[in-house]
């Protein structure tokens, strides 16, 4: 491979701990696996999470569901299909042994007929609409129809009712105000209904890290005699979004969990003048010497590191190596004037020295959007 990455599990049993310890010890954690664990890898990710006490995983879906209760050693673990389910799915969901997130009638009567076929009652977490417009149950004339349905079916069993805030990382968001208010309403319809579930959740790593929305949920799922859940992902892996308007309490006590490495196979001195890349985009102000390295933006080191546009770089023994040029689809060029260093050096793509913030600065996006574009093999280490 042209390059691996490393996957730290004592820094991810660690940051679970760091979460359970902001988020209180009568909150569960669902630990969020799903997108192949932000590009950490599913396989690697759940072993380790389970073996530090992870209750819960939460996947994409039915096919990743299936892939990861495969790597367990046992089925005590419940699996969340966060992502939606088709209604062919159901079959597999109950073969598996996963939950889904379900917000239709239709949903609801494709679980109650591969239960009855299995012979076996199924569970699922029922999701609430409080402003997402994506998944999700409008309150009122909408939830009354899934309710219904719930409250009579004899093979499906609520467990939990969800929702999920679009501004979870900006403190006081008048959105996330809106969310409550209409979660609450649900909460008090689904007990009407006389459904009752055993978790309520809503909040993800923003949400713990923010803080407020955990104490309004634990207040919540106490009324209504369950017990308040929440769903990290991104800090599961050493990373938050920044908190707008207040200190997060979670980030300070995360490490990345993730490594990002590969090789130099090549060194050159170039003369000034001499143009370096595709469009000649780089021109040698004086004579330098610079190292290609084996990746580029089909292995997810975006094109947008290029110099001239995100002026990225790469760590090589502690320094930094700034890209030269433009990064081509699976080679890159980078300066190492003045270093020393030679053909077969290690390079950190993205770790010690240059993070995932770093390349999301680059390429002006997220984290999330960094770590799960990164190819390479993986190694627990």
């Amino acid at each position: 491979m042209k390059s691996w990455v490393e996957v730290s599990s004592a820094r991810l049993a660690e940051n679970l701990r760091a979460i359970r310890a902001i988020a209180g010890s009568s909150v569960e954690t669902l630990a969020v696996i799903k997108a192949d664990a932000y590009g950490h890898s599913a396989a690697i990710c759940a072993p380790v999470l389970v073996e530090a006490g992870a209750r819960w995983l939460g996947v994409s879906d039915v096919e990743e569901g299936a892939a990861v209760r495969a790597v367990l050693a046992h089925n005590a673990v419940s699996l969340l299909v966060m992502s939606g389910m088709e209604i062919a799915d159901a079959p597999a969901i109950v073969a598996h042994g996963l939950t889904p997130v379900v917000w239709t009638a239709e949903q609801v009567a494709a679980m109650e007929r591969a239960g009855r076929a299995a012979g076996s009652r199924v569970k699922v977490h029922l999701e609430i609409e409080t402003g997402m417009a994506r998944q999700g149950v409008a309150v009122g004339a909408e939830l009354a129809r899934v309710l219904e349905r719930l409250a009579k079916s004899r093979w499906v069993h609520c467990e939990g009712v969800m929702t999920h805030l679009c501004c979870a990382e900006v403190a006081g968001a008048a959105t996330t105000k809106a969310a409550k208010e209409r979660f609450a309403v649900a909460l008090e319809q689904v007990a009407a209904a006389g459904v009752k579930p055993e978790f309520v959740h809503l909040g993800n790593s923003s949400a713990v890290d923010e803080g407020s929305t955990m104490a309004w949920i634990r207040t919540r799922a106490k009324a209504a005699a369950a017990k308040a859940m929440v769903r990290t992902g991104i800090a599961l892996y050493g990373h938050c979004l920044p908190v707008e308007g207040a200190a997060g309490a979670l980030a300070p006590r995360l490490s990345p969990v993730m490594a990002w490495k590969t090789r130099v196979i090549g060194i050159r001195e170039i003369e000034a003048g001499t143009t370096v890349g595709y469009g000649a985009t780089f021109i040698a102000a004086h004579e330098m010497r610079l190292a290609l390295l084996p990746v580029g933006y089909a292995d997810g080191f975006r094109r947008a590191a290029s110099s001239g546009v995100g002026n990225g770089w790469v760590m090589i023994a502690g320094k930094k190596a700034p890209v030269v040029g433009r990064v081509s689809m699976n080679l890159t060029v980078v300066d190492v004037t003045g270093m020393t260093g030679s053909e077969g050096d290690e390079v950190v793509l993205l770790g010690d020295g240059v993070s995932a913030e770093d390349h999301a600065r680059w390429s002006g996006t997220i984290a999330y959007d960094v770590l799960c574009g990164v190819r390479g093999r993986f190694v627990r280490v």
